[in-house]
C-alpha cells in the first residue's frame, strides 16, 4: 500500500494506480485474522480517501470505483478468512488424530531392555508424515527380548493397514508364542486372513535370551549390521533366502531361525531398504557397512543419530522411501 501511494502521487492521476491500493486487505486475508482484515481494508479506504483528494479525483467516478474496490477486496478477504480458519481447524484435527494413531501403531520403544541398550530413528518419506510403510517394535517377553523390523510393500494408508496387522499379531504372538518360529507362523496366519494375497512383508525378527546370542528370522529382509566389541563388523546374512510375509500360500519353505554370538559390548543394527537403497546425485547406494566406525560413541541415541546424518549427507535431499534402524547393543558389565 506504501508502494502504490508513492508510485500514485509521482506519477499523478492520469496514470491510474489508486485501485491498487485495494491489494492490502486481499493480502492481509491471506496471512491474518479478520481483525487484521478489516483494520487493513479500514487503513486502505483512508489512503485511497487521502490519495483521492490528492489527485483530484474524490468526487469523481474514478475515486469513487477505487474506493468500492478497497470495500469488495476487503469484504472478499472476510470471507477467504472464514474460509481458512476453517480449514486450519480441520487440518488440526486431523493431524491430533493422525498423532494419536502413531502412537498407537508405532509405539515408542524402551530405551532399554533387559541386557540392551535401545536407539530408534525413523524417517517417513512423506511430508509431514511420521506413519509410513516401514514398522518396528521391541516386546519383553518371558523368553527375552524380541523384536521385529520391517517393510511393507508400497505406500499410503494401504501400507499403514498392512502394518497395523503385522505389528498387532507380533505384539501378541511375541508374548504368547514359546520360541520365534512359532512368532512368525502366527504373524503368517494373521496376513494371510486379513490381507490380500499380492501383499507383503519383508521383515526380521530377533530374540535375546539369557545366553549371549541373538537369534534371527528373516523374511526377504536385508540382513543386519553387526559391530562386534573389537570394532569389526559384518552382515548377518541368511544362510537361504526365505519369501516375505504374506507369500507363505506359495508353499515354499518358511525361514529357519540362525544364532549368531552378541556379547557385551556388541551391536546389531537393523534397518529397512529405505536407507542401502538411498543414492547420492551420481546415483550410488549409501554404504552402510563402512558405518560402523559411527556406532563406537559411548550413547547408543547418539551413535544412530550420527548414522542417520550420515545418510542424509550421502543423499544431499529429501529420502525417497522411508527409512527405519533400530540399534541394539549389548551393555557392558557396569554400562548405563
Amino acid at each position: 500500500m506504501a508502494v502504490v501511494a508513492a508510485v500514485d502521487t509521482s506519477a499523478g492521476p492520469e496514470v491510474g494506480y489508486l485501485p491498487l491500493v485495494s491489494l492490502g486487505p486481499a493480502f492481509a486475508g491471506l496471512v491474518g485474522g479478520w481483525r487484521r482484515t478489516v483494520l487493513i481494508g479500514a487503513l486502505a479506504l483512508l489512503l485511497c480517501a487521502a490519495l483521492g483528494q490528492y489527485n483530484g479525483l474524490l468526487g469523481d467516478r474514478r475515486g469513487y470505483t477505487a474506493m468500492f474496490s478497497v470495500v469488495g477486496v476487503t469484504a472478499a478477504g472476510l470471507v477467504a478468512v472464514r474460509m481458512r480458519q476453517a480449514r486450519e481447524a480441520e487440518l488440526a484435527s486431523v493431524r491430533s488424530i493422525a498423532e494419536a494413531a502413531q502412537r498407537v501403531l508405532l509405539r515408542p520403544v524402551p530405551l532399554a531392555a533387559g541386557k540392551l541398550r535401545i536407539a530408534l530413528s525413523y524417517t517417513s518419506a512423506v511430508a509431514d508424515a511420521r506413519i509410513g510403510g516401514d514398522l518396528y517394535e521391541v516386546v519383553t517377553s518371558p523368553v527375552g527380548v524380541r523384536v521385529i523390523v520391517g517393510d511393507v510393500q508400497g505406500k499410503g494408508l494401504e501400507a499403514v493397514e498392512t502394518a497395523a496387522v503385522v505389528l498387532g499379531a507380533f505384539r501378541e504372538a511375541a508374548y504368547d508364542e514359546p520360541d520365534l518360529q512359532a512368532v512368525g507362523e502366527r504373524v503368517e496366519r494373521a496376513l494371510d486372513r486379513q490381507l490380500p494375497s499380492e501383499k507383503f512383508v519383508t521383515a526380521i525378527m530377533a530374540e535375546i535370551g539369557d545366553e549371549s546370542a541373538v537369534t534371527l528370522l528373516n523374511y526377504g529382509h536385508p540382513a543386519p549390521l553387526a559391530v562386534r566389541a573389537d570394532g569389526k563388523a559384518r552382515l548377518l546374512e541368511p544362510l537361504a533366502r526365505a519369501l516375505p510375509l504374506g507369500l507363505g500360500v506359495h508353499g515354499t519353505a518358511p525361514p529357519q531361525p540362525q544364532v549368531h554370538p552378541f556379547g557385551p559390548g556388541d551391536q546389531v543394527l537393523f534397518y529397512t531398504d529405505g536407507v542401502t537403497e538411498a543414492r547420492n546425485e551420481q546415483g550410488a547406494f549409501y554404504p552402510l557397512t563402512e558405518c560402523a566406525a559411527l556406532l563406537r560413541d559411548a550413547d547408543a541415541d547418539t551413535a544412530l543419530a550420527a548414522v542417520r546424518q550420515s545418510l542424509v549427507d550421502h543423499v544431499r535431499g529429501p529420502l525417497q522411501d522411508d527409512a527405519a534402524m533400530l540399534l541394539l547393543r549389548y551393555r557392558e558389565e557396569g554400562a548405563s
